[in-house]
C-alpha cells in the first residue's frame, strides 16, 4: 500500500469513529439510554391482550383543601397520582415556586373521585395570607 493510500485509509477510519461518536446525546446525563426493540411474531396470538394495570387501576383523589401546596403534592403522590398541574388561584398566572408558601384553595377532580392513576390533577393555590 502506498503512503498516500495509507493516509486516506487512516483519515477514513478516524472519520468513521468521529461519526459513530456523534449519536444523539442522552437527554439526562447519568440516566441510562433507552433502547426500544420490536419483535414481530410469525404466529398470531390466540390470547386477547389484557388492559394495562396503570390504566385499569382506579385511585381515589384525596382531599387536600387547606393544605400547603407541598403537603398537597405529597398526599397526591402517596395516593399514586403523579400527573399534577398547579394553578395560581388569583388568576395572575404566577408560578408556585416555594411550595410551602402556598395554600390549596381548590382541586380538580373533586376529593373522593375515582380516577385513573395517570389522570391530570389540577391543584389551585394562593400564597399564604391571600384570598
Amino acid at each position: 500500500m502506498t503512503k498516500t493510500a495509507s493516509r486516506i485509509a487512516l483519515l477514513l477510519a478516524v472519520g468513521a469513529l468521529g461519526l459513530a461518536a456523534c449519536g444523539a446525546p442522552n437527554p439526562r446525563p447519568g440516566a441510562p439510554a433507552t433502547v426500544t426493540e420490536t419483535v414481530a411474531s410469525a404466529q398470531p396470538s390466540s390470547r386477547a391482550s389484557a388492559p394495562t394495570t396503570a390504566a385499569a387501576k382506579l385511585v381515589t383523589v384525596p382531599d387536600v383543601s387547606g393544605m400547603n401546596h407541598q403537603d398537597a403534592q405529597d398526599a397526591m403522590q402517596a395516593a399514586g397520582l403523579y400527573n399534577l398541574r398547579e394553578v395560581d388561584g388569583t388568576g395572575k398566572g404566577r408560578m408556585l415556586v416555594m411550595d410551602r408558601n402556598w395554600v390549596q384553595t381548590g382541586q380538580d377532580p373533586a376529593p373522593g373521585t375515582k380516577v385513573a392513576a395517570d389522570a391530570v390533577i389540577t391543584l389551585t393555590a394562593v400564597k399564604i395570607g391571600e384570598k
